[in-house]
């Protein structure tokens, strides 16, 4: 049996019910603001590995001597009053151990180099840590290699920086850590805070900063603003391409119904104080794209109906068109809620974050892109009659404006 509900009753109470939760969700925001992520904070970035010290190296001299360790190979630079400025090269292809290495390091004058564990180990990999200074001093320069048997976690991260505020631990490769922390002017203090308490967690000797970075205030400003620039310019593009595909008024209804999904899925986020970040706006971007598909399908299937349903005005063609795609609205929605459902409920940290914002817009697409769009298409052409002209055995209409 045909469908025939009569939805243009109901887009009174649409309008009303999403105007409250978007008037809800604006004083929501003005009041409790947005949880901003780090990625949209001031802070630091760090990159941490847990290693094993493999080589103590230290230098005697009047002299200045840096070290650098890369994939290739040991570099040390040296320089200054009292000595041959000189640049060094430890190749891993010809030193092909720790001992190797070592070796080579103790041939330069006034620099030593003791083995700290198994001399055969691979020199392939060796790293320093860039939170201290890589000047050689009579203090040990400490070299890394990689321990293959750790089996620190990121978790186990997380949990020995539980103390400090707004901390995301992410993998970043075999034993190696991402750690980005919100910070102010205080951000040196604060990474010296960080590394003390990894070393007394992990062993000063086990721990090593990879590199680390700094992320202004003016950085995260201008990554907020570009965010904003970037859904704008989203929302003119599928104006444009439904401006040429439809009607102006078709066109414009698109976009309320994209905006509307938008600002649901900020008035969610804010009530429940979600964490803004990256992955948040990644959700609000696929939701756009989401919804702007469910709503041209409507469209243009209003459009076809405009010219081969019988009729007498444009509320039965409408909800014509809404009744003949209801079942592919709804069954869209729901098989697309099953993945998202599985990963909301199987995944944690960002990932279930952008599950629940999709949540969320996916529901409001599907309503938007029934009750919000076709409210505004309703209300713009309401006063359209249309007479019937029979051509081929298909009944045809003509629209004709006439004044209410």
């Amino acid at each position: 049996m045909k469908k025939n509900i009569q939805f243009t009753k109901f887009f009174n109470c649409a309008v009303i019910l999403s105007s409250v939760l978007i008037i809800a969700g604006i004083a929501s925001v003005a009041i409790r603001g947005i949880n901003f992520g780090l990625d949209f904070k001031p802070g630091m970035i760090e990159e941490i590995k847990i290693a094993n010290t493999v080589v103590d190296v230290k230098y005697n001299g009047s002299a200045k001597v840096t070290l650098d360790a890369s994939e290739n190979g040991i570099q040390l630079v040296v320089s200054g009053l009292g000595a041959e400025n000189q640049t060094v090269d430890i190749n891993y292809a010809t030193s092909k151990t720790v001992a190797d290495v070592a070796a080579e390091l103790n041939k330069i004058e006034g620099v030593s180099a003791t083995v700290k564990a198994d001399g055969e180990i691979p020199a392939g990999g060796l790293f320093v840590n860039s939170a201290v200074s890589t000047t050689l001093s009579e203090t040990a320069l400490n070299l890394y290699a990689p321990d293959a048997a750790s089996s620190v976690k990121a978790d186990d991260i997380r949990d020995a920086l539980k103390a400090f505020n707004d901390v995301d631990v992410k993998n970043a490769g075999t034993d190696s850590f991402q750690i980005r922390l919100g910070a102010d002017e205080n951000g040196k203090a604060l990474q010296t805070e960080v590394n003390k308490t990894l070393s007394e967690k992990f062993g000063s000797e086990k721990v090593a900063v990879v590199k680390s970075d700094f992320i202004g205030a003016q950085f995260s400003s201008s990554l907020i603003k570009s965010s904003i620039i970037l859904v704008l310019a989203t929302l003119v593009l599928i104006f444009i391409y439904s401006t040429i595909r439809f009607k102006w008024d078709f066109a414009l209804a698109a976009v309320i119904a994209i905006v509307h999904d938008a600002l649901i899925m900020v008035s969610f986020i804010s009530f429940i104080q979600m964490e803004f970040s990256t992955t948040t706006l990644a959700a609000i971007l696929t939701i756009i794209g989401y919804s702007i598909n469910a709503t041209v399908v409507i469209l243009d299937r209003v459009r076809s109906d405009m010219k081969v349903v019988e009729a007498k005005n444009f509320k039965d063609i409408l909800n014509s068109a809404l009744n003949s795609t209801l079942s592919r609205s709804i069954i869209t929605t729901v098989t697309t809620l099953f993945a998202v459902l599985a990963l909301f409920f199987f995944t944690t940290g960002t990932i279930h974050d952008f599950a629940n914002a999709l949540i969320v817009g996916l529901i409001s697409g599907c309503y938007s892109s029934i009750f919000i769009a076709g409210s505004f298409i309703y209300a713009a052409r309401k006063n359209q009659k249309f007479t019937t002209v029979t051509q081929s055995n298909v009944v045809q209409f003509r629209a004709e404006e006439t004044e209410e």
